[in-house]
């Protein structure tokens, strides 16, 4: 059996598993004979063209060279080379001449002969320099690396093109690791005006795998397949309507375009492909979530809420809230079950709503948990909700991985026989031996600090999975929202309770400490309180700013006790010590406290009224946010001070300028986005829908308006993809099918 057979069996295998356990965690029917042999027969139909070939049987490449692609590229298969695309092209109609070359040139493409080459230096000094000379001058050509492979392939007196980034020295231009090769490649005639340059490594260099050596393989990939190999998958009149070239020629216009426009008309092809198929998949789920998940029938709104609601409520619900219940209601009341992201910023009411939602299960019989990453944040839950609901007829207990046994057996007991209306905790709710009688919601606190793995486990504590309800108070771009939770039906709270006062945020440098701590003496002596916030635990010889410690010490010496007392709490406290120094804050013992960011959220104390982060430049901009949502919590104006170092970087500024210029965590999350890129979606999503190669979130987000707005159009007409029209397209769905069965889990 060759290795490409392997292959299909392996995927066939996976593909066996992943239904049965979708199947388990979903709680829905398996897939028909019938239609299982269909998927499997695609799968092995899809394996068995040439582009599933492993990668060291493409001529030039072999087991060496092909190891390398592995571990440097990840191309393990002749298709994953066809998807390894130019990172830029040369131009080969236009080339230049070295006179042209002055300070703002970016790159060039040169013609001329190479000669005076010359090594020197030994070992890591080692360099070689030569002369490129053509009609207009000369120019010096230096390489530091890749000696030996120059050495051995270019030749004094020969014709080259050389393209790179040119620069002066005493006035002389000259190019450092420039591309060269001979003008005109082997068997004559060149193949594209526009030069495909491919992304490579040092090590795949060495080994002669340079970007356009890169594009050589590709090149005898695409003398060896055919159109049949690069099968259309997106509908003929979409294509038509949206101007867009077919799917083989995108692949061999990006590759080896003959004109810039081609390549550019391709790209996009590519790009909208990428996102049409992700906004396809992620609205067909919701679509199958919507139809077939059957969930807890919570039919009325009953006494228990209608009495809190009436009576016990401290404040009016904003409309964002209001808004929020009606569609959480609609959705219980439906048969269906609930999956729901609760997006709000810091302050804006979210707990508010899990109390009032879990208080219409309870008025139909119900019971709730709320699961929060850190003991500290179920504890302030458990304390906030039991105030709340203290003069009502509905039991409330918190688990912990520190409940003491006694009490974990008691509240277990009223878990299973149904005594207990609300649970909050930890980890610890999910563990074994944590059962339910009816467990009709699940509520997730700060949803992505947990795994996707570790939120499925929530389904399996009822005999139907109950609604689930994530909540994040980390502001989610649209753009981000409709790409990674497009799976989700999901809520936005972007309105603030009335009466908040606004936090103000000033950037201060290091020179104007001392203003900073008098500023913290004053509200002190108003009879309020301070966290000062430290990135670092420990001395760290890369980075030159305080850590916690040492940050301790400076800021007992600014507050001598007994004047002032502090607290400090860090993450490798034992629990009991972390949370003894916590609540000597809260109960206003100690006036400051002096933390990492341990305290970005889980910490509610409406008497502080200042935030000092140090070093803030080293922050994301979204984790200032949070860190600064900890103060404005009461009545009182509040500040946060953003403490740098005199030298900070343009950059740098620019970020906190952001958070000092808005406190809307909406604006602050989308400028995060367009400073720092998307990062790793893929791993906060965990889906593995967003894996793009070309497409960017940020950067077309009109095509994703586009994707997002057809592929709801062509779900509502043909929601199964039965229409012949739609045949190609349900093929690659199902051949192209990710291998993580959780995706169907919030």
């Amino acid at each position: 059996m060759n290795r490409s057979s392997n292959a299909i069996l392996q995927e066939c295998r996976l593909t066996i598993m992943q239904e049965l356990h979708i199947s388990v965690m979903t709680g829905r029917q398996m897939v028909p004979v019938e239609d299982f042999r269909l998927i499997l027969s695609k799968k092995i139909s899809r394996l068995s063209p040439i582009l599933s070939n492993p990668i060291e049987y493409l001529k030039g490449v072999g087991p060496l060279r092909a190891d390398l692609l592995k571990k440097e590229l990840g191309i393990f298969s002749f298709g994953q080379l066809l998807d390894h695309f130019p990172y830029r092209y040369v131009d080969k109609t236009r080339i230049g001449s070295i006179s042209d070359i002055n300070p703002q040139t970016e790159h060039i493409l040169l013609a001329g002969v190479i000669t005076d080459m010359e090594t020197s230096g030994e070992k890591r000094g080692r360099r070689m320099t030569a002369m490129l000379r053509d009609r207009s001058g000369t120019l010096e050509l230096t390489w530091f690396q890749g000696i030996t492979w120059i050495q051995k392939n270019i030749f004094p007196g020969t014709v080259y093109l050389v393209y790179g980034k040119p620069g002066f020295f005493m006035g002389r231009p000259q190019m450092t690791h420039p591309e060269v090769e001979p003008m005109q490649p082997e068997g004559g005639e060149a193949r594209s005006f526009m030069e495909p340059v491919y992304p490579s490594t040092e090590k795949l260099k060495v080994r002669g795998l340079t970007g356009r050596h890169i594009g050589k393989l590709t090149y005898t990939l695409f003398s060896m397949i055919g159109e049949k190999d690069i099968p259309e998958n997106l509908p003929a009149g979409m294509l038509q309507s949206l101007g867009l070239p077919s799917r083989w020629k995108a692949y061999r216009d990006i590759h080896f375009p003959s004109a810039a426009q081609d390549c550019e008309r391709a790209i996009e092809r590519i790009k909208y492909e990428e996102l049409f198929i992700a906004q396809l998949r992620l609205g067909m789920l919701r679509s199958t979530r919507h139809r077939f998940s059957k969930g807890s029938y919570f039919g009325k709104v009953g006494p228990l809420f209608n009495d809190f609601y009436g009576k016990y409520l401290p404040f009016s619900l904003t409309g964002a809230q209001k808004r929020v219940l009606k569609e959480i209601r609609k959705d219980t009341g439906s048969g269906r079950q609930m999956n729901r992201l609760l997006q709000g910023d810091v302050g804006s009411g979210k707990t508010i709503v899990a109390l009032m939602s879990m208080l219409i299960a309870a008025d139909n019989g119900f019971q709730s948990c709320m699961m929060a990453p850190t003991e500290i944040l179920a504890q302030q839950h458990f304390i906030g909700l039991s105030a709340l609901l203290k003069e009502m007829p509905v039991t409330v207990e918190l688990l912990t991985g520190s409940t003491k046994t006694a009490e974990r057996r008691r509240i277990l007991q009223s878990a299973a026989d149904g005594s207990l209306h609300i649970l909050i905790g930890t980890h610890a709710l999910i563990e074994q031996p944590v059962k339910f009688t009816n467990l009709g919601l699940a509520i997730v606190d700060e949803q992505h600090r947990f795994g996707v793995a570790q939120r499925a486990r929530l389904w399996e504590k009822g005999e139907t999975p109950p609604h689930v309800l994530v909540m994040t108070a980390t502001p989610i771009p649209r753009t981000l929202a409709m790409t990674a939770y497009g799976d989700l039906d999901y809520s936005v709270m972007d309105e603030m309770p009335p009466g908040r006062l606004p936090i103000q945020t000033v950037h201060r440098m290091e020179d104007r400490r001392p203003q900073v701590m008098e500023f913290i003496k004053k509200e002190i002596a108003l009879g309020r309180q301070a966290y000062i916030i430290f990135p670092l635990i420990e001395e760290s010889d890369k980075v030159d700013y305080e850590n916690l410690m040492n940050g301790y010490e400076q800021v007992k010496a600014w507050f001598p006790e007994p004047q002032y007392w502090i607290s400090m709490v860090h993450g490798r406290m034992k629990p009991a010590q972390k949370e003894e120094n916590m609540q000597r804050f809260v109960r206003n013992d100690t006036q400051i406290m002096v933390s990492t960011t341990v305290i970005e959220v889980g910490v509610n104390v409406p008497n502080a009224s200042v935030m000092v982060i140090e070093s803030a430049e080293k922050f994301g901009l979204s984790q200032l946010h949070q860190l600064r949502g900890r103060v404005g919590r009461g009545s009182e104006k509040s500040y946060c001070i953003l403490l740098t170092g005199n030298k900070i970087s343009r950059d740098g500024k620019e970020r906190l300028g952001v958070l000092c210029a808005t406190n809307d965590g909406f604006r602050i999350a989308e400028k995060d986005l367009e400073l720092r890129g998307p990062g790793d979606i893929e791993g906060t999503r965990q889906s593995g829908a967003l894996n793009f190669k070309l497409a960017n979130i940020l950067t077309d987000r009109a095509l994703l308006e586009k994707a997002k707005e057809l592929s709801a159009q062509l779900l509502d007409r043909d929601p199964d993809l039965i229409l012949q029209e739609h045949a190609g397209l349900k093929d690659h769905l199902a051949s192209s099918q990710g291998k993580n069965p959780w995706s169907r889990i919030s």
